[in-house]
């Protein structure tokens, strides 16, 4: 018997259909006696990493002086649910009677984690396949079980997804308590993650520098000659006297033009959609959150129509290029935009679209050509945003003539410049998909706009006048910039191949990140306004207490996240990368608890999930807990919250900006989350002293 264990009773259907076997029964699937093949599923995770209280009875209760927890070797188990323990027993009693297994897990890290998981708890004796493909097509099923690689070829990649658990389990479990109880009210839990608090650290970031920023007023020159609007180059005035100067000084003199070029360039077509830049674009035209547009394109690949999702390379290997003739063919509905290029003798082939080197486990997100007539809803609109880039990489450039203008006007030179598109290339397809958003864009933007022909020398009255303008704060984080931020570990990069470049150290990967944003507002770190992602005074409070750079470092979770890349490619121990992790836990432990302050923070929000480690299993975390802390299923205890009382009069006397807050133990600076470590102990100033006696305390002091 040839069991083959799937991710999803889905996928295990659609193979089942394939291979005959095509009896249901009770969690799999089989054939008649003729048929060697029984298929059945997970659903997704069916089992995790031990927790704390599994490896001793001494993790149960959440204690500093149990910190930090490193367990000598770590186990699995089964996720304690009534229909995952069932389906379970089915998967490890038909595995005990098979004579070869074969993963057909979702072809990635972490689809190769869940089921190796699985194979181990039930005790696979028997030989191991792996099933591998980027669709789920009937001919792309058919030609993977052809072609199917023993388990030891992917043992890299299970090593890779074991280090990132683990590493996730070292760092939320340990920091989690750490925090929780050392600067956490009672009953409240501060949840700290791997990949979780440097994102929350950046939206942090963006709202000081936007609450911090001071505008400031500049004017600059424009002046209009023939109907076109020049601007002065290299002049902004700080005062507006001296642009009025200015302006007075160049009315009195023509403008005159002292260059004319004209420069033909090209525009190649967008890259091909990975898993983020779809996140990004479905943001910005639709404003879909992220974890949204994941489940739609999920969705797309499950109903057979696109490649596999879960990706984070914008490229397509060679071998796809001598199939691409094909799926645009099957492309029915399109047929309008692709018979042009099936009518080439040849198409062609950009070393920006295919390049096998940029190309690992899976390719870019494409159309299989399968006939989208089962999709509903938004699924459509994905589906389109797909299939139109997916066809204009193998249209023509966009082809045009950009006509930059210089003069003079007395001792400042002005310019104009305007685009003039000679040839759409692949823009042909997108003339009615612009929003009405981005056509007025383009309308403003003085750079594309068309101007009349000028020659070099002519001259004659203008009209000078000044604008206004003031210096604006950073932009607030929506979705889509932050999946940007995120995967560039927090730089702004605005080039495409410097992106591609910087993937390696992303925070997180392309299948996490909508989880990881999705976590930050359940637990009320953040929250959305309109389309921007917005620091909630909880995460605030959070990151402000946290002087661990470890633990908040984009820069840092980017050379983590580098390091399982090259755990994957074979190049890095996975041994290396945990004990790295050891280290650095311990080393967080020894920092926290030799910080002497004593003062508690309210941020916790008491229904917040446990360790990021431990989220998948459902349970609450409980640091006071009588009944197993962490690992037990029931929320928090609520206790009734003292709020921290403002002296609005007192300011503080170590960063004199910030005022005092009678907090539970000790007075403290209204600007802890800005980095002011002001307290006073209430042993020494107790908590029952007025405003006036605390003042004069202090003022003595």
């Amino acid at each position: 018997m040839i069991l083959c264990i799937t991710e999803k009773p889905s996928v295990a259907r659609d193979i089942a259909d394939i291979l005959g076997a095509d009896i249901k029964c009770d969690g799999y699937f089989k054939g008649p006696d003729t048929c060697p093949y029984v298929v059945t599923w997970t659903f997704g995770h069916l089992c995790c990493l031990k927790e704390p209280g599994d490896y001793t009875d001494l993790w149960k209760r959440w204690s500093i002086g149990q910190l930090p927890m490193i367990p000598p070797k770590f186990g699995i188990k089964v996720i304690p649910e009534t229909y995952i323990e069932k389906q379970f027993r089915v998967i490890e009693t038909l595995s005990h009677s098979a004579d070869q297994v074969i993963n057909c897990g979702d072809a990635g890290q972490e689809g190769e984690l869940i089921q190796r998981w699985v194979m181990q708890k039930a005790g696979v004796k028997c030989p191991v396949l792996r099933f591998w493909t980027s669709s789920l097509t009937e001919e792309s099923i058919r030609n993977s079980f052809a072609d199917l690689k023993p388990e030891s070829e992917y043992q890299n990649l299970y090593m890779a997804g074991l280090s990132r658990a683990i590493g996730d389990w070292l760092l939320g479990m340990n920091a989690t308590r750490l925090y929780s109880l050392k600067y956490s009210s009672p009953g409240n839990v501060l949840s700290i993650g791997r990949v979780q608090t440097p994102t929350l650290a950046l939206i942090v970031q963006r709202h000081f520098e936007i609450a911090n920023f001071k505008p400031e007023d500049y004017w600059e020159l424009r002046t209009v000659y023939r109907d076109v609007t020049f601007s002065a180059q290299g002049k902004k005035y700080a005062k507006i006297e001296d642009a009025e100067a200015a302006v007075e000084r160049i009315a009195k003199e023509p403008l005159t033009v002292t260059d004319v070029a004209e420069k033909k360039g090209k525009e190649a077509p967008p890259r091909l959609f990975d898993l983020t830049s779809l996140q990004v674009e479905c943001n910005k035209r639709w404003g879909w959150t992220a974890d949204e547009t994941l489940r739609l394109i999920q969705s797309l690949y499950e109903k057979k129509v696109t490649t596999y999702p879960r990706v984070d390379t914008t490229y397509l290997s060679d071998d796809i290029y001598a199939k691409v003739p094909k799926i645009l063919g099957d492309m029915a509905p399109y047929a309008a935009v692709t018979a042009p290029l099936l009518a080439m003798p040849k198409l062609p082939k950009s070393k920006k679209v295919f390049d096998s080197s940029k190309v690992t486990d899976h390719h870019a997100i494409i159309p299989t050509g399968q006939s989208p007539h089962v999709l509903v809803g938004n699924e459509r609109q994905l589906y389109h945003l797909i299939a139109l880039r997916f066809i204009a990489a193998f249209y023509p450039d966009c082809a045009f003539t950009t006509t930059t203008v210089l003069a003079k006007a007395a001792d400042i030179d002005f310019k104009a410049s305007g685009k003039v598109i000679n040839d759409p290339g692949w823009r042909a397809l997108y003339e009615n998909e612009k929003s009405k958003s981005e056509a007025q864009a383009d309308e403003k933007n003085d750079d594309d706009r068309i101007l009349p022909p000028f020659t070099k020398g002519e001259s004659g009255p203008h009209e000078p006048a000044i604008v206004k303008k003031t210096t604006q704060p950073p932009k607030y984080y929506t979705e889509g910039t932050l999946l940007r931020a995120m995967e560039t570990a927090g730089k702004t990069v605005d080039d495409e191949e410097l992106r591609e470049a910087m993937k390696e150290n992303g925070i997180g990967r392309p299948s996490t990140r909508a989880a990881i944003i999705e976590t930050l507002f359940k637990r009320r770190y953040i929250y959305r306004e309109r389309k921007n992602i917005m620091a909630a005074p909880a995460g605030i409070a959070l990151i402000g207490t946290i002087k661990d750079e470890m633990l908040k470092s984009a820069k840092l979770t980017g050379i983590w996240e580098n390091k399982l890349r090259r755990i994957e490619r074979g190049s890095y121990a996975a041994s290396d990368f945990i004990s790295e992790l050891k280290t650095m836990v311990s080393e967080i432990v020894v920092n926290v608890m030799s910080d002497n302050s004593n003062f508690k923070i309210d941020v916790g929000n008491g229904d917040a999930d446990k360790d990021t480690a431990s989220a998948k299993a459902g349970k609450k975390p409980s640091p006071k807990s009588p009944k197993g802390g962490a690992d037990a299923k029931e929320k928090p205890k609520r206790t009734r919250r003292k709020k921290v009382e403002t002296l609005e009069a007192i300011k503080c006397p170590k960063c004199k900006k910030g005022h005092l807050l009678r907090g539970r133990t000790a007075y403290g600076c209204s600007r802890y989350a800005e980095g002011c470590d002001f307290l006073l102990d209430f042993s020494t100033h107790p908590a029952t002293l007025s405003p006036q006696e605390l003042y004069d305390k202090i003022k003595a002091k």
